[in-house]
């Protein structure tokens, strides 16, 4: 993993993202184990703390379950890891809509020009 972070956010939290993107992406699947704390830290170039804290958040948004002495598992609950894809899509829309809007766009403008690059997508054109 061994990632920049940003200094505007929590790296915790940061990698709280990245986990959530793995999970979106199905690239870490329901019922999987996770790293141990000190190998993901290891990984990440961070504190073992910080996954520690990292590990509890997850587990406070009921994503992982911690199984004493067995390790740190994604979820099995199917609904729970569809609702994080589906926040993480709106987070990804609701900043574009403010990006577009701090350009000076109305909704509208934005909803034409959207539609008219999805199109030239769909031709090939992009």
């Amino acid at each position: 993993m061994s990632d920049d972070f940003k200094a505007s956010r929590p790296i915790y939290m940061q990698i709280v993202d990245k986990i959530m993107q793995q999970i979106a992406r199905q690239e870490l699947k329901e019922g999987q184990k996770l790293p141990s704390v000190r190998e993901m830290a290891i990984e990440s170039g961070v504190n073992p703390n910080t996954i520690q804290r990292t590990y509890s958040e997850l587990e406070r948004m009921h994503i992982v379950e911690t199984k004493r002495g067995q390790g740190t598992f994604i979820t099995d609950k199917r609904e729970v890891l569809e609702e994080v894809k589906k926040k993480l899509q709106f987070d990804i829309v609701d900043r574009f809509i403010a990006n577009m809007k701090e350009l000076g766009m109305s909704e509208e403008e934005l909803i034409a020009e959207l539609t008219q690059h999805l199109n030239r997508r769909k031709e090939g054109k992009s």
